[in-house]
């Protein structure tokens, strides 16, 4: 253990099982979050700003990270297809003129992004800083990753806005057995709409079907029978015709029949708040209404068979004909629809998600997004110093407002500008998110500005500025017509646990998966082999994996505020 850790290491995780004090507690340390017991520099503190002249950088709260010398950070960069890495983009030079910072990049494609990931984190060859990270758990056992919760003193803004926003209870999701967290995941001061269904608002209104007066209300019958409406009408083949093959959708519905299903299918557990314990919902009643409901719609043609096979491509061009009437989708992909859509006077219409047996509940229960993970390798070749001075760079670019905007937004007087109230209006020959719709060039596409890497967390005020006007109206129709739900407890497992319990929960996940679409889809009966499931999936280990659940809860639930 090297000499930082001697000195804070105890101090730190008796912090992080107390509630995670280090983010928001300013006891025993300065305006910038700095631990005076432990900083090596003569750095002082003067009116919220840093005299750094023994650092050889400025930092602070509220302040331009700045490098007196140029410093370069390897760093997993995940290559969307929609906006491809190029190296002339905008945001590096952007990112290098504020602090003289510049990446060595790995590059790799979306689509291989998480098996390189695992590749590089497992062979102890991972760069510096690991983006667009989801889930940490599978990296933490092999210690090739920083347990961050021990450096969060050191990085300002980042424990301004968990103090501000009051993110105390949502980072206790991330903690581990040990009393620490491991990624550094994107903050959001408001949750965010999240994923529905867009429609073909102009038929379900030609077909009998008042939108706006059932959206509050509705619940997934309703929703099945306004589509059936929709089909008497229309005589079409099929209503919906999903992309993602699937997933977002099952996912969605899985909320509000509380049960776990397509995206966040995860380990089929769901957290019972009143009896404070876990259940396995994937072969409870619950689960068995969820795939009736889903083989309802495959049988009576109002979900195209397809749905769960075909690419995004094939269900966006049904949609665009005209063949078909609803699809999955967040306000992004509305946006980008609208301007391809083959059917004159086309009326797109995102809805808020139908509630179910459960209520009528918000889909987004977390305010946190995926984050950054920092390798060891980090650690250790750069020293603790220069560690740290990595970390307030980390800290600017992806926590303070000054580096949020950034991100998203680009450089101000070249894509944007600011009004007498200091909102962000895009340049009318940009495009992005919907805003300037017919503009030629795109933000994130010849900027490199708005990409998923960087440009996610954010203040209220931020998340507005990237909405159009029909966007705002959605997230004010979540609020005001859905209820929030509490977050889930953390498994905090040890290494040995997590091992056990994930070997059972590949094969036992991998059936339920395979099962709930031959549910759906008819090849397998739900009336007749529902029983011969279940005792399956017990056969599995569902029980077993449950159980540890629990007993594991009931360890640490002290730690967790239960």
């Amino acid at each position: 253990m090297n000499r930082f850790m001697k000195a804070t290491g105890v101090a730190l995780a008796a912090s992080m099982v107390l509630g995670l004090a280090a983010c928001g507690s300013d006891n025993d340390s300065d305006k910038n979050g700095e631990s005076s017991a432990t900083e090596k520099t003569s750095a002082t503190e003067t009116a919220g700003s840093t005299e750094t002249k023994a650092l050889g950088y400025t930092f602070g709260e509220d302040q331009t990270f700045h490098s007196d010398e140029p410093v370069s950070y390897s760093m997993m960069f995940s290559d969307n297809e929609g906006y491809p890495y190029k190296e002339d983009w905008r945001l590096w030079s952007a990112i290098k003129e504020k602090t003289n910072v510049s990446f060595d990049l790995t590059v790799t494609a979306r689509t291989e992004y998480e098996n390189q990931k695992t590749l590089l984190v497992n062979s102890g060859d991972a760069p510096y800083i690991i983006p667009k990270t989801y889930d940490e758990s599978p990296f933490v056992a092999g210690g090739q990753i920083v347990p961050i919760s021990d450096y969060v003193q050191y990085m300002p803004n980042y424990q301004k806005q968990v103090k501000e926003w009051g993110m105390e209870e949502d980072l206790k999701a991330k903690l581990k057995d040990d009393g620490k967290y491991y990624v550094l995941p994107g903050l959001w001061e408001v949750a965010g709409g999240g994923y529905s269904y867009i429609i073909r608002k102009d038929v379900f209104e030609k077909a009998g079907v008042d939108v706006k007066a059932n959206e509050g209300n509705w619940t997934y019958e309703d929703f099945y029978e306004a589509m059936k409406k929709v089909k008497d009408f229309t005589g079409a083949k099929y209503v919906m015709s999903d992309r993602f093959k699937g997933e977002s959708t099952l996912n969605i519905a899985a909320v509000e029949y509380g049960v776990t299903g397509g995206w966040g299918l995860s380990n089929g557990l769901v957290f019972d708040q009143d009896q404070k314990k876990f259940n396995f919902a994937d072969t409870t009643e619950d689960f068995k209404n969820y795939v009736t409901y889903f083989n309802k719609l495959y049988k009576e043609g109002i979900l195209d068979p397809e749905s769960f096979t075909q690419e995004d491509d094939a269900a966006l061009a049904k949609f665009y004909k005209g063949d078909t009437f609803v699809i999955n989708g967040n306000y992004q992909n509305l946006a980008d629809m609208m301007a391809k859509m083959q059917v004159a006077d086309a009326d797109l219409y995102m809805i808020v998600q139908p509630g179910g047996p459960k209520g009528q509940l918000q889909i987004e229960a977390s305010r946190l997004e995926n984050g950054v993970m920092i390798s060891q390798n980090a650690l250790k070749d750069l020293g603790e110093e220069k560690f740290i001075q990595m970390l307030r760079f980390v800290d600017w670019l992806w926590y303070s407002e000054e580096g949020h905007t950034l991100s998203l937004w680009g450089v101000e007087g070249e894509t944007y500008s600011k009004d007498a109230e200091g909102n962000i209006k895009l340049n009318a020959d940009i495009t992005y998110n919907g805003l300037n719709p017919t503009a030629e060039k795109k933000l994130n596409v010849d900027y490199g500005f708005g990409g998923g890497v960087f440009a996610y967390g954010g203040s209220a005020k931020l998340k507005l500025s990237k909405m159009s006007d029909g966007e705002k109206d959605y997230n004010d129709r979540i609020l005001s017509l859905r209820q929030p739900r509490k977050v889930a407890p953390p498994i905090m497992g040890s290494a040995d646990d997590s091992e056990e319990m994930n070997l059972i929960s590949k094969p036992l996940m991998d059936f339920v998966k395979t099962m709930t679409l031959k549910f759906i889809t008819g090849q397998a009966d739900i009336g007749k082999e529902w029983d011969t499931y279940v005792k399956q999936a017990e056969a599995n280990g569902s029980t077993r994996y449950t159980d540890m659940a629990n007993e594991i809860f009931e360890k640490t639930k002290s730690k967790l505020g239960y």
